[in-house]
């Protein structure tokens, strides 16, 4: 698969026998730390840091494998819903400066009260119903 090489990110040189969907402008593949079975990444062929650099096409590309890969996942995992995340900077908690987005399967009973979802990156403000 061609993706941008850019020696030092280790997006731009996958192992193409781990990538499991691929369109022209993106791949997917599970990620190498996952926090639940499935955890996938989808990542544009061009090396990009942010979403915001993606063009309309990247966009289009990257939602559409997003929706293909949930599929797939799906079939393989069948999870009972997922979380999707962007972390867009330092500031935003991004390790690997190469666009990524996580898709993460659910699974009912995985946390004993998952209300809230993504808002538990600030704890004290994550709990908005018990205010």
């Amino acid at each position: 698969m061609d993706i941008s090489n850019k020696p030092d990110c280790p997006f731009c040189n996958p192992d193409n026998s781990k990538i499991v969907l691929a369109n022209s402008h993106a791949a997917a593949f599970y990620d190498g730390f996952p926090v639940s079975p499935g955890h996938s990444l989808i990542i544009p062929k061009r090396h990009i840091a942010s979403f915001f650099e993606a063009g309309g096409e990247e966009h289009a590309a990257l939602f559409g494998l997003l929706a293909e890969m949930r599929e797939f996942l799906v079939k393989e995992h069948n999870p009972d819903g997922f979380n999707i995340g962007i972390n867009d900077g330092h500031a935003a908690g991004q390790t690997v400066m190469h666009l990524h987005i996580h898709l993460i399967p659910r699974y009912a009973g995985d946390q004993p009260d998952p209300r809230g979802g993504v808002r538990w990156i600030f704890p004290d403000k994550a709990a908005y119903w018990k205010t």
